[in-house]
């Protein structure tokens, strides 16, 4: 018998489109194309799970937008002041952290685990949070999954090797084949989201960049000059 995986919700489909609750099916269909593209197993950053899982969540976004809204929601939402969104960093929902929050004029810290994913909800006191994540620049989460782009020596981008990369989430270090070395792309398997409640431990996607080129060390020149002069 085939295990069967997480159970993709509205909030996770949402995430790995990268649309918001008003997308409407033109916005919908324009998300999927360029997630799809992005992760079509034909192309060097492509991803044949990623692939399934953009196609699941547009299937279901589009089920959504088709349900009928004559019948009245089986669970009552929360009243608008007990409810409210709550921006987190990628750095907190990677490693957990705190917000510091203003409720009826208190300032109370709000203590949050590592693994947050966006529409997570956590309480604190009679306010329900739903979790939304902060954009950053060459980082991105998408479902269990975390993106970075990281800058390495231009060297093991040609060669592969020993990888140190500069992330927007600090240096995130790597063996990487010449293969890999050449796509600019290497999966590492368990390094996204940790695990938390019924989400599994994502993987984390390392994009690699050249990085500029430092200058020579006063002793690396001397080095080079001693031994051009030594060869004439």
């Amino acid at each position: 018998m085939t295990a069967k995986g997480p159970v993709l919700t509205l909030f996770a489909a949402r995430a790995l489109l990268g649309v918001g609750p008003d997308a409407d099916e033109r916005a919908l269909r324009k998300a999927y194309r360029e997630a799809a593209k992005r992760a079509h197993p034909d192309r060097p950053t492509g991803d044949a799970a990623l692939f399934r899982e953009v196609q699941a969540a547009y299937r279901l976004l589009q089920d959504s937008l088709a349900r009928p809204t004559t019948f009245a929601p089986a669970v009552t939402a929360p009243a608008a002041a007990d409810y409210a969104f709550l921006d987190i960093d990628i750095a907190t929902a990677v490693s957990g952290g705190s917000e510091e929050l203003s409720i009826d004029g208190r300032r109370l810290r709000l203590k949050l685990p590592a693994g947050l994913r966006a529409g997570d909800k956590v309480r604190l006191l009679d306010v329900l949070f739903e979790v939304r994540h902060r954009p950053l620049d060459g980082a991105l989460v998408r479902g269990d999954d975390l993106w970075l782009t990281g800058k390495v020596a231009p060297r093991v981008l040609a060669e592969g090797g020993r990888v140190e990369a500069d992330t927007p989430l600090g240096p995130r270090q790597a063996w990487i084949s010449t293969k890999a070395a050449e796509r600019g792309l290497v999966r590492l398997a368990g390094q996204g989201l940790p695990a938390r409640a019924h989400h599994r431990a994502g993987d984390l996607f390392l994009r690699l960049e050249a990085a500029e080129k430092d200058k020579d060390s006063l002793a690396r020149s001397l080095l080079r000059r001693f031994a051009a002069a030594w060869a004439a």
